[in-house]
């Protein structure tokens, strides 16, 4: 478990469900944030005056934070705990939030930039290992529906940006309605996080050589974030030059493909439980092959919405259960095992975009989505040689 329990494992088993609901909101929280800075970004483009190349440049600031700080974070979490560090950085990451708006130029929205992905990181690793720690509690798969309460607020923060600027409110003033909630959030919730720190396991450098289990992993994630990246970014592209969609309708294969995922988050553990983590991760993999390969095959539209449906149900569990598997590892603190696994896992989602826009150059989208289809095919293989899977985890 992430923590060396202060209070008795009965009375944490009795709260078990009013700890799942918190650590669900707190997920939820971190969710809306990053998903109202997003709907923001036109009008801040174009208050800066900022040119596709620039906003471009200064967007990479924010993966740049979050990776520059994965071995930061893991160490926090392992000495402090997770419970405790979440009493503060989603408040901070919220803070950094609301310093946007008083951005005056690239450079600066750059450097706010860099500390709003440090922050969402820090985040990241705490919300994971304290969904890890409840997940043992229950002695069974509820990960996935955490990231499910991830996906939701994705949906809720477009909602909010779009209601907010419909009611005139600028960015500050929407930006300050989430840091109120996020406040809010922290103070009603943080005493229900499961307490405790890690167990100080043996002293090792974070970056030293993953064990080999934590390294499939990330690549297992890798693999499933790169997938991820390519359907976020260049769905509506794909729509629009391949599948030849009306301009009405281009959004039809991102709004499906999101839909799914975010299903499939909530519905993911009752299959993990069924099926086992195993063959779920082989049979996500099927299905992310699956989706791509038939949306370069046929596209057409009715085909490929399907097709991308397909492709969110293929990555909806993906890695919550990597995250799951990691979190569990007798030999590394939670924390850090789940900062080693984030930074390679990350990468594919940093570097999947660039990579299809770069195939797509030389050859076209379609050969850029075939490539990406055989992710999930070498996701399937990989899973099926991993020893890791005959641990004893919850299912």
């Amino acid at each position: 478990m992430d923590a060396t329990l202060t209070h008795s494992e009965e009375d944490l088993y009795k709260k078990r469900h009013r700890i799942r609901i918190a650590v669900s909101l707190f997920f939820f929280c971190q969710g809306i944030a990053f998903a109202s800075w997003a709907s923001r970004i036109p009008i801040i483009k174009a208050h800066l005056n900022l040119s596709e190349g620039q906003l471009g440049t200064i967007l990479l600031m924010l993966p740049v934070g979050q990776l520059a700080t994965m071995a930061l974070s893991g160490k926090l979490v392992t000495k402090y705990g997770s419970a405790s560090v979440l009493r503060i950085v989603p408040i901070a990451y919220a803070l950094v939030l609301c310093s946007i708006p008083f951005a005056q130029n690239a450079w600066q929205l750059g450097a706010i930039l860099l500390l709003f992905g440090v922050s969402g990181n820090m985040c990241n690793i705490s919300v994971n290992t304290q969904g890890v720690a409840t997940e043992q509690i229950f002695k069974k798969s509820i990960m996935t529906s955490f990231h499910g309460a991830w996906s939701i607020a994705g949906f809720t923060g477009a909602l909010v940006g779009l209601l907010t600027m419909n009611f005139g409110l600028n960015t500050l003033s929407h930006f300050l309605l989430i840091l109120i909630i996020v406040i809010g959030n922290t103070l009603i919730n943080h005493k229900y996080l499961v307490p405790g720190k890690s167990p100080q396991k043996e002293k090792r450098s974070f970056f030293a050589k993953p064990e080999g289990g934590l390294l499939q992993l990330g690549i297992i994630g890798f693999f499933s974030m790169a997938t991820e990246g390519a359907m976020f970014d260049w769905s509506g592209v794909y729509f629009k030059e391949i599948v030849q969609a009306p301009e009405k309708f281009v959004v039809v294969g991102y709004a499906s493909f999101m839909i799914m995922m975010a299903t499939g988050r909530f519905v993911g553990d009752a299959v993990i439980r069924k099926l086992g983590r195993k063959r779920t991760l082989q049979y996500s993999g099927l299905l992310m092959f699956i989706g791509m390969m038939t949306s370069v095959i046929y596209p057409e539209f009715i085909i490929c919405t399907l097709a991308f449906m397909l492709v969110g149900i293929g990555v909806a569990c993906n890695v919550p259960s990597i995250y799951s598997l990691a979190g569990q590892n007798k030999n590394v603190p939670s924390g850090v095992a789940l900062a080693m696994v984030s930074s390679i896992s990350y990468l594919g989602f940093l570097m999947g975009p660039p990579l299809i826009g770069y195939i797509a150059e030389v050859f076209s989208l379609r050969y850029s989505y075939g490539i990406f289809a055989c992710f999930g095919l070498l996701m399937f293989f990989m899973v099926g040689r991993l020893s890791l899977f005959k641990e004893t985890s919850p299912a």
